[in-house]
């Protein structure tokens, strides 16, 4: 068999398919944080699993530890014979494992479409939307566990409370996030669907807005139950029997928040009021799967986070506070900042590494709006989202817009180490400096916590106003 596969609706196999305990299957980018997810759960079903990923990384000792074999680089010789090639939407083509598979007619298969094998044998609650789906999908986890209702989760990220990113666990139900990127999630039929909200991120995947909410339309259109944002755009993709959800005024305290959800009161250890909204969603979620709601809700007052997600990492030597997110959109720019905002005793300092030419060149405006919460701001070279990626764009663009939003101190820089040996002249006891974007920026973070300098200079003089240092 050649070619890709996709599973049915909800409880449907796919024809053919063999038992896990015979399948091998090959994940090429096996570190992603969806991918390794994907195969620690085949593995744990007993399938034979290998992979290989483009560098090492802390992830794939944790593989390495379940009975996984990983490589590092991409090696045709490394696909072996018989085994299903598990791809994600990163991987081209031209890919030398994949151009293997296709020489040894090996079957090709996208992440998703494994995913939603996965939600087929289960009965799924799946999230989706452009901001929070990893966030709201852990809540959901924890409100479920904290129930006593088993579910197994497909996550992208780990959830700090189990420290693993997926888990096929026991029960009937699991919990996945799902992407509208590669629009995987049309595989999906979830017999819950929750999307959080819709905004325009991934322009090279979609040519209007018009174009991603029919994507949503239809995929809450192949969901038994609904969950969504009381908001008319995304009220109007559903079919107006959909749960609604909102917390427009939460109480937001130093770390966390406090709201009323159907006559509860619901306390958070993780800020924002985002995250308010995210747990709003994750309770009626956790409701329609069966959860008890007063446990449900006393889960997620003992809910950590996830990695990546704000945070915490420890703090520099000269007692500046390092926390680290996700954040590579306006939208999420803004809302972490306002979350850190909220913690922050003295200033508050962001660091974004930009992602994608096509992103910053339409909303270099909205990326500089979003990094003037903070009280200064270093901006990072513009990455490449690969070969197909917009003409290249320079991070001026949204160094100029944050200095024009009113940010007091902006530096543009070219790398990590012009990030760090700054930061070190910048930072002193009592900021708080968040790291944002989803390429290298998180190993920024890690030397600012392991002493590499930051805050050494605690005398409150200032750096330069604006410029760009090497």
């Amino acid at each position: 068999m050649t070619g890709e596969a996709g599973p049915g609706p909800r409880g449907d196999r796919v024809s053919g398919e063999p038992a896990w305990t015979q399948r091998r299957l090959h994940f090429v980018g096996i570190g992603g944080d969806g991918m390794s997810g994907l195969a620690l759960v085949a593995r744990s079903l007993g399938a034979t699993v290998t992979g290989s990923d483009r560098r090492d990384a802390p992830v794939l000792q944790r593989l390495r530890a379940q009975g996984i074999g990983v490589v590092v680089g991409h090696h045709g010789d490394s696909v072996p014979a018989g085994a299903e090639l598990v791809y994600s939407s990163a991987v081209a083509p031209g890919n030398p494992e994949r151009a293997r598979a296709r020489e040894l007619g090996l079957p090709e298969r996208r992440r998703g479409a494994l995913l939603a094998e996965l939600a087929g044998e289960r009965r799924c609650i799946a999230v989706a939307g452009t901001h929070g789906k990893t966030t709201t999908a852990a809540m959901i986890v924890q409100a479920l566990h904290g129930a006593d209702v088993p579910a197994g989760y497909v996550i992208g990220a780990d959830l700090l409370n189990t420290g693993r990113s997926a888990d096929w666990g026991a029960g009937e139900w699991l919990v996945v996030e799902t992407d509208e990127s590669d629009r995987s999630l049309l595989e999906l039929h979830p017999e819950v669907a929750v999307l959080t909200n819709v905004e325009l991120e991934h322009v090279r995947a979609y040519r209007s807005r018009a174009e991603l909410d029919e994507v949503f339309r239809t995929f809450l259109a192949q969901a038994e139950e609904t969950v969504l944002w009381d908001r008319p755009e995304v009220r109007s993709l559903g079919n107006g029997t959909a749960r609604t959800f909102d917390v427009p005024a939460p109480a937001l305290e130093p770390w966390g928040s406090r709201f009323s959800w159907r006559g509860r009161e619901v306390g958070l250890r993780v800020p924002g009021a985002h995250n308010a909204r995210n747990a709003a969603a994750a309770l009626e979620a956790s409701a329609l799967a069966g959860a008890d709601p007063d446990r449900a809700v006393a889960a997620l007052g003992r809910f950590c986070g996830t990695a990546r997600r704000l945070q915490r990492l420890g703090t520099t030597i000269g007692g500046a506070t390092v926390y680290d997110d996700y954040a590579h959109h306006p939208t999420e720019v803004r809302c972490t900042l306002e979350a850190a905002r909220a913690v922050a005793s003295g200033r508050l300092v962001a660091a974004l590494e930009p992602h994608s030419f096509a992103r910053v060149g339409m909303m270099a405006s909205a990326f500089g709006g979003a990094l003037a919460v903070a009280d200064a701001a270093v901006v990072l070279d513009v990455v490449r989202a690969g070969p197909e990626d917009g003409p290249p764009v320079s991070a001026s663009l949204i160094a100029d817009a944050a200095r024009a939003a009113g940010c007091a101190t902006v530096v543009e820089v070219p790398d990590l180490d012009a990030a760090e040996r700054y930061l070190a002249t910048l930072l002193r006891g009592g900021d708080v400096c968040v790291t944002m974007g989803f390429v290298h920026i998180e190993q920024l973070a890690q030397r600012l916590v392991a002493g590499g300098g930051a805050g050494a200079r605690d005398d409150g003089s200032r750096p330069p106003r604006s410029g760009r240092v090497t």
